[in-house]
């Protein structure tokens, strides 16, 4: 494909994306196929010749949609928002072509300097304290992450060789590994399977604080749990609070963890993948109130900030916790402004080596929507959140799980969970709308998130419509196999 044709084929996958995104209420949110549909409809091995594009083209249809699951359907209700517009498209397109994998700044300042300062814009957006920014002569500063998880992991190992440090200073007889033997980290009961997959991956324990009514954890249970671990010889060094939670969005008390922390020497880490983004609206920067006393925060804009994924933000308190965990300097990566401390060399902010542009997207989708349509779009979500949770309140054979906050309702039919289930895989069968459970204590709890940027309240009308009905035929068929029986 020379110049010419890429310009022509250019044209028509944007005309593609286009129509796709546009009819995409049009096209079923959950696909039709069972587990190796796609291997039959393609050929056993790579094509000795080449083939045009028109093949290419014509299979996307044929092979690739019938096994896509529509995350920007106004009909997918199912985990979080994955974020999506035309400038961040845009964006990527402009990353592919440029194709730079910028790893140091010398391997392509504008990469490095603009996700510098695009952190700094969004850290403002959410009112971040100034020690998060890197500003001109900062001593925190922000890095684009893959995802959440990644931003977990980066910081729990920072955390883990810092504390490693520090205890080795003050007892010099523990060896380095006597010490990792020691090393414990905390989340909520209710923290994302990433939290525990990091200290997986950083070979430390991890212990559940729990949670309380809800769901929410509070500083004397963190308390309790710290004492009891440091009187059987423990080294507590990590905590992920998190600020909406997957299952239900609630909120860690950072007002009571972070003094805790601060006090006994524990790297707290927030974790707010979904929740961060409504933080730039005046009326939830509240729920960010603590943060001042964290070590690391971090947040998805490819959730909810209309920037596709991968854009997950994160920011430290002090980059020489992070830089000094991960830094090694092969003579092939060096250049000689490294030494001149005005640059940010990213690679020792993350696990691998290579870092797309992503922050071209953030540049592109700030500056087209504004802080107010961003702030326009979260608020949208939440009043249509309010909308089915008044829905479901108004059913009497309902239940609300949890209090609705964002954009997240969690509900149930008053009932077994055998029942729920039941209900869930009549919706997800139906396959008119798309969502998925959780489990809030014993219970089994649908989740009902609003995604779609083009998601509106006739959609969420439909949607509620559709529940009701499968509920009602579903309790005729309950009761009467319940007679029968």
């Amino acid at each position: 494909m020379d110049a010419a044709e890429f310009r022509r084929r250019g044209k028509e996958m944007v005309d593609y994306v286009a129509d796709y995104l546009e009819k995409i209420e049009k096209r079923q949110v959950f696909p039709d196929v069972e587990p190796g549909y796609l291997r039959p409809l393609i050929a056993d091995s790579a094509p000795q010749e080449p083939e045009s594009f028109e093949d290419v083209f014509k299979d996307i249809e044929k092979v690739i949609m019938p096994g896509v699951t529509h995350w920007h359907s106004p009909y997918f209700f199912a985990y979080f928002p994955a974020a999506s517009s035309f400038p961040a498209l845009l964006a990527d397109m402009l990353c592919g072509g440029i194709g730079c994998v910028g790893f140091s700044w010398a391997a392509s300042p504008a990469c490095t300097e603009l996700e510098t300062v695009m952190l700094d814009w969004l850290g403002k957006m959410i009112n971040l304290p100034e020690e998060f920014l890197a500003g001109k002569d900062g001593q925190g500063g922000g890095v684009i992450q893959g995802s959440a998880s990644e931003a977990t992991l980066i910081a729990l190992l920072a955390a883990r060789t810092k504390t490693i440090r520090r205890v080795q200073s003050e007892k010099p007889e523990l060896t380095k590994a006597e010490i990792m033997g020691r090393l414990v980290a905390y989340a909520s009961d209710q923290a994302h399977s990433s939290v525990e997959r990091a200290a997986l991956i950083g070979a430390v324990k991890i212990k559940s604080v729990p949670s309380d009514d809800t769901f929410t954890v509070c500083g004397s249970a963190l308390k309790k749990v710290l004492d009891e671990d440091k009187a059987a010889g423990l080294i507590p060094f990590f905590l992920c609070a998190t600020l909406g939670t997957t299952s239900c969005c609630s909120f860690d008390k950072l007002l009571e963890l972070g003094p805790i922390c601060n006090k006994e020497n524990i790297w707290m880490h927030i974790d707010a993948a979904y929740a961060g983004s409504a933080f730039i609206c005046p009326e939830f920067r509240h729920l960010l109130n603590g943060v001042e006393f964290a070590d690391s925060f971090n947040f998805n804009p490819h959730k909810w900030l209309l920037v596709n994924f991968d854009c997950s933000a994160m920011w430290e308190k002090k980059r020489s916790d992070l830089i000094g965990a991960f830094k090694l300097e092969p003579l092939y990566l060096q250049h000689h402004h490294q030494e001149s401390g005005l640059v940010t060399d990213y690679r020792h902010w993350q696990i691998p080596l290579g870092r797309r542009f992503r922050s071209l997207k953030l540049w592109f989708v700030l500056r087209m929507y504004g802080v107010k349509g961003l702030q326009e779009h979260i608020r949208k979500h939440i009043r249509l959140s309010h909308q089915f949770e008044h829905l479901v309140l108004q059913d009497e054979r309902f239940e609300i799980c949890a209090e609705v906050v964002l954009g997240l309702v969690c509900f149930r039919l008053k009932g077994s969970n055998e029942l729920n289930e039941a209900l869930l895989k009549n919706i997800n069968d139906a396959k008119k709308i798309h969502l998925v459970p959780c489990h809030l204590r014993e219970k089994f709890v649908l989740r009902f998130a609003i995604c779609s940027r083009t998601v509106e309240s006739t959609h969420i009308k439909f949607a509620w419509q559709h529940i009701s009905q499968l509920a009602t035929d579903l309790l005729k068929t309950w009761e009467q196999n319940h007679h029968q029986q």
